[in-house]
């Protein structure tokens, strides 16, 4: 069946939104190496909090994206591995990661241009 993201009723718009989130896509670059440990992509997705990363691989492991294996040691070990699906997705997140960090500076100057400047149709209206 062909789907049409375009289309309000099109069920593929919620997995779009989970992979274009910013986590999400942050998280899968993590995984591209192979198993990470909680603690270790806590440290590298910095600024993410512990209830947003567990939501994330909560919602990819859901999704079937990631596949979550705990270790019987003391004390758990925990490793997240991306799934064969998980890893389809690499590449386009990775250009999309690549894409923000080459036009960073081409975005912020469009930005302060736009601010400083009033756009057309929202003057202030005069009264009489």
């Amino acid at each position: 069946m062909i789907r049409n993201v375009y289309s309000k009723m099109c069920p593929c718009r919620d997995l779009l939104d989970m992979v274009a989130s910013k986590w999400t896509a942050l998280a899968i670059g993590a995984m591209e190496n192979g198993p990470v440990r909680f603690g270790e992509m806590k440290r590298e997705l910095e600024g993410i909090s512990q209830k947003m990363l567990t939501q994330t691989l909560r919602a990819l492991e859901r999704d079937g994206l990631v596949t979550r294996t705990v270790y019987p040691t003391v004390p758990l070990r925990v490793e997240y591995e991306l799934t064969e699906l998980g890893r389809s997705v690499i590449e386009p997140l990775a250009a999309l990661r690549v894409w923000a960090q080459q036009n960073y500076d081409s975005v912020a100057e469009a930005r302060e241009t736009f601010d400083n400047t009033a756009p057309v149709g929202l003057e202030p209206a005069t009264t009489r």
